[in-house]
């Protein structure tokens, strides 16, 4: 039930919102979920070791999100990279079946929840697990160049003086082509850091024959910027021209900052705007961890949702730190507003 591989256009995202009642539910974080699972991720593929080591638990984080409310799953391919499997000593056929694996293990969960929909028909269990038939989307990630590095630069967007677009372009092309022939419903290019990123990912996709839609999500880390100090309006403004993008927004950036960076989206693009923070914790890229007890509570975290919405954000979800418990409170906060608005 996902949108399949038909022609882009900007109708598309816009049909699915209109089946979503307006505004949709993104998963929330993947290597979080992983980890309390007893995952093992200090590994330079983060959450993509699972996809060798434990595709079940990957399967199952899926799985509880969708039963959580969530109306789109991410793969776990945002630091699966050929680059870097062939590092591990991995042939290229090897790693590119990794990569279309992290698609399949998506779908899967996609499948499994459909049928235990059809095994229950009331729109919740007694155990709280939401389950409603509706159309779920399947979008693959695509990680930063910095997340392929691992060495934390995805959140300072700095490459160094010498890189340039060709290099950019020449290192996502194969992994980009690979995961939009896979049957995933779009690409979801995350944790973007800065312009030149953007740039290669918009000629990359004007320039390949992408079936399928992408959306932009780029982060920061002031509230006004990207995190390489790149202005948003200009990243933003990439998204909003070229014609394979469908949504643009922010990920993986702390609460407190969404409010003003969605008010500047929204000065250059008309497209939907989606929005899924972290739960606001620091991550020392020294340490490799998140630094406890600066977050928010889940409940801070929800607190803002419909603010959010109000302001034009149409797809809502977490990244970092984010649980299905975060997802399931955001898919109450969702229902209980559309259910306000529709009695106005």
């Amino acid at each position: 039930m996902g949108l399949g591989n038909v022609e882009t256009s900007s109708s598309l995202m816009v049909d699915f919102l209109r089946q979503s009642g307006g505004v949709a539910v993104i998963d929330g974080g993947l290597a979080t979920e992983l980890e309390s699972l007893g995952a093992d991720l200090n590994d330079p593929l983060w959450s993509a070791k699972c996809l060798l080591t434990s595709p079940h638990l990957v399967r199952k984080v899926h799985l509880d999100y969708l039963e959580a409310g969530a109306d789109i799953i991410i793969t776990a391919s945002y630091q699966a990279t050929i680059q870097g499997f062939e590092a591990k000593g991995f042939s290229q056929e090897k790693s590119e079946s990794l990569l279309k694996r992290s698609v399949e293990i998506a779908c899967e969960a996609r499948d499994m929840y459909y049928e235990r929909c059809l095994e229950c028909s009331c729109d919740s269990t007694g155990d709280g697990k939401i389950l409603k038939n509706r159309t779920i989307l399947v979008a693959a990630s695509v990680g930063s160049y910095g997340a392929y590095l691992a060495d934390g630069s995805e959140y300072s967007g700095d490459y160094g003086d010498a890189m340039d677009l060709k290099f950019l372009k020449d290192f996502h092309r194969r992994r980009v082509l690979i995961l939009a022939e896979s049957g995933a419903d779009l690409i979801a290019f995350e944790t973007v850091p800065n312009k030149l990123e953007a740039q290669a990912y918009a000629q990359l996709l004007e320039e390949e024959d992408i079936k399928i839609p992408a959306w932009f999500a780029f982060n920061s880390k002031d509230g006004i910027n990207v995190v390489s100090g790149d202005s948003l309006l200009e990243c933003a403004a990439i998204a909003e021209s070229c014609k394979k993008v469908v949504a643009v927004g922010i990920n993986c950036t702390p609460p407190r900052f969404i409010h003003g960076l969605i008010l500047s989206i929204k000065k250059v693009t008309t497209k939907p705007i989606l929005i899924y923070p972290n739960s606001g914790e620091s991550y020392d890229a020294d340490r490799k961890e998140w630094v406890q007890n600066t977050g928010v509570s889940d409940d801070d975290f929800v607190s803002y949702v419909s603010k959010w919405c109000d302001l034009g954000a149409s797809l809502v979800g977490g990244c970092c730190r984010t649980t299905p418990n975060t997802i399931k409170a955001i898919y109450r906060t969702l229902s209980n507003r559309s259910a306000a608005l529709s009695l106005e």
